[in-house]
């Protein structure tokens, strides 16, 4: 296996890893906080409205916007790791 491939492989399978986490912490406060524990967390009130109705209208939205900063700040770090942060002039010599 050349060493290109095998960085590819790094890159993505870490790639991977970093969705996983953060579409299960995305799915946890979504569906978790919204629907599972709505009757716990609406003993809490935040801002005059209970904490399971917030979360289950806007608090997911929150969350998921969050973690599209994180995935991208992430995903800088990732690319930078594997050199993947050049210009693309590398991955144009390759297509021709």
């Amino acid at each position: 296996m050349s060493s290109n491939n095998a960085n590819a492989r790094a890159y993505w399978k870490e790639n991977v890893k970093y969705l996983l986490i953060l579409l299960s912490v995305w799915f946890i406060v979504s569906y978790g906080a919204g629907i599972l524990f709505k009757e716990a967390l609406n003993e809490i009130k935040v801002g005059g409205f209970r904490l399971g109705f917030w979360f289950a209208q806007q608090g997911a939205i929150y969350v998921f916007v969050i973690l599209i900063f994180i995935y991208v700040r992430l995903m800088n770090k990732l690319d930078k790791k594997y050199g993947y942060d050049k210009d693309d002039s590398n991955l144009n010599d390759k297509s021709n």
